[in-house]
């Protein structure tokens, strides 16, 4: 009997941001293939957008994937990321 050979599942990894403070009931999505942005108000949704871009530019420029960066490495990172 020939013993089932176990395949590791690649990880994978997503960034999600949901923006609450939608007032003008327009329906708001963007997404890509690692991070999905959803809801908030004009401004909200944009600030999301731009802090996720600029979280992959710097994953790139350290030469990270998203899947293999730790936790508190990617909180630093998004902090630094968001805009002021």
């Amino acid at each position: 009997m020939k013993k089932a050979s176990r395949r590791r599942k690649a990880k994978s990894a997503h960034l999600l941001g949901v923006g609450l403070d939608n007032a003008d009931g327009h329906k708001r999505l963007t997404s890509a293939e690692q991070f999905t942005i959803v809801g908030g108000s004009d401004e909200t949704h944009g600030r999301m957008t731009e802090t996720v871009i600029k979280t992959f530019e710097e994953l790139k420029t350290r030469g990270k994937a998203l899947q293999a960066v730790e936790p508190q490495e990617l909180a630093e990172i998004i902090h630094k990321s968001t805009p002021r």
